[in-house]
Formats: C-alpha cells, sequence, structure tokens
C-alpha cells in the first residue's frame, strides 16, 4: 500500500491514540491515516497525563474534541412546561456534544471552533480502556458521528454497532463536516477501499489454494 499513499493536506489536525495491542497488520485503518494526513499525530499507549502530553505541544483543550464511545446522542431532549422529555430524530453526520452528550446548541460555530480531533483506536473494550485511563479526555468536547451508511469492512471485520466506522472513514468524514474540501474524505476513502480490496484478493487466493490442495488430496 506504501506507493498508494499520498500526502493530504489539511487545517485540522488529528491526534490518533493507540492501543498497544491494536496495530492490525492486515486491515489497520489508523495508521494508513497517519501516513496519508501530515497534520496528524498517532500515539501508541495506554496513557497520557494531559492533551499536552500526547499531542507533543501547548495546545487549548477546548477547542479539541474526542469521538465519545458512549451510545451516541442523548435522543431526549426536555422542553419547558413539557411533564416528560420528548424525543428527537437523530442527524446524520457529525455533531459536537458537550460532556453530558447534548449537541451543543450552534453546531456551525461549534465545529468552526475546534482546533482538532481525537480518535482511539483500537477493539471496543481497547478504546474503552483508553477512554477510563486518560481521565482528561473527559474535559473535552465529545464528537459523535452517525454515519448514512455502515462501513467499508462489510465482511471482513463485523462491527460492534452499524454506526461503528474504522478509524480512517470516522476521520475522513469528521474532517469533511469540519470544513475540510471534499477530495480529503474522497482520498482517504478510496485509499481505505484500496486496502479492503487487497485483503479481499488475498482471502480468495487463500481459499482457492486451500480448495486445490483438498482436491489433489487421493481418495479412499
Amino acid at each position: 500500500m506504501c506507493s498508494e499513499i499520498k500526502p493530504i493536506a489539511t487545517q485540522h489536525p488529528v491526534l490518533i491514540l493507540q492501543h498497544p495491542q491494536e496495530p492490525d497488520q492486515d486491515l489497520g485503518s489508523a495508521r494508513l491515516a497517519h501516513l496519508s494526513l501530515p497534520n496528524s499525530i498517532l500515539k501508541v499507549g495506554l496513557s497520557w497525563p494531559n492533551l499536552k502530553a500526547a499531542l507533543g505541544r501547548e495546545t487549548d483543550p477546548t477547542r479539541w474534541a474526542v469521538f465519545y464511545l458512549g451510545s451516541g446522542i442523548k435522543d431526549a431532549v426536555v422542553k419547558e412546561g413539557d411533564p416528560a422529555p420528548r424525543a428527537v430524530k437523530k442527524t446524520i453526520g457529525l455533531q459536537i456534544c458537550n460532556k453530558n452528550g447534548i449537541p451543543l446548541p450552534n453546531q456551525l460555530d461549534a465545529k468552526r471552533s475546534l482546533e482538532g480531533i481525537i480518535i482511539l483506536d483500537g477493539t471496543w473494550s481497547q478504546a474503552k480502556t483508553l477512554w477510563w485511563r486518560n481521565a482528561w479526555l473527559l474535559k473535552l468536547k465529545r464528537a459523535i458521528l452517525t454515519p448514512a451508511h455502515g462501513s467499508l469492512y462489510k465482511e471482513l471485520r463485523k462491527e460492534p454497532r452499524r454506526e461503528c466506522l474504522s478509524s480512517i472513514e470516522t476521520i475522513a468524514q469528521s474532517l469533511r463536516s469540519m470544513g475540510e474540501p471534499a477530495h480529503v474524505e474522497e482520498e482517504l476513502t478510496a485509499l481505505f477501499g484500496k486496502l479492503l480490496d487487497k485483503q479481499r484478493g488475498r482471502l480468495k487466493e487463500k481459499k482457492q489454494n486451500q480448495k486445490q490442495k483438498r482436491d489433489q488430496q487421493p481418495t479412499g
């Protein structure tokens, strides 16, 4: 895949915190995103004292959002005078929320105010470990992405929920929603698609070789 990777310039930095047991040589997308985005940082570990330590420079934590691992945007809001909360339809796309998972009132301003985003990379349980071992994440804004369609992984990797995407898909769609040019999302998504196509090709070849060996075995 190295020959396929081309640098993609972006205004918003991306910080990827990867669980040390996650690196997937075949399907891992975080490193693919990092190699494609010069304005990204990939840190492998379990905990960092604060955002400055993870990022490697001074920054304003209030201008960063971390992708939340909970059950998503709260689906009820309280209207003054209502005896009970009323359900609201979830919005497709990226929403910036407070620490309670409630969308901020002006989403356009909320996205414009962000300097960067933080992705927790790993399996569901590994990402939760990163979340709870880095208490400073709880002080940041929360980013919640509700995709219009499922991950390109499809049969190659089972996700815990339909709305779960790979790290590179999450980054691509979020950067687009934050105002980056459309080609950023398109190029990252296309690169990920090529990775998956190569893996499907390898699996197909492996099955064909296994079948050929079985057919060549003597019978009786």
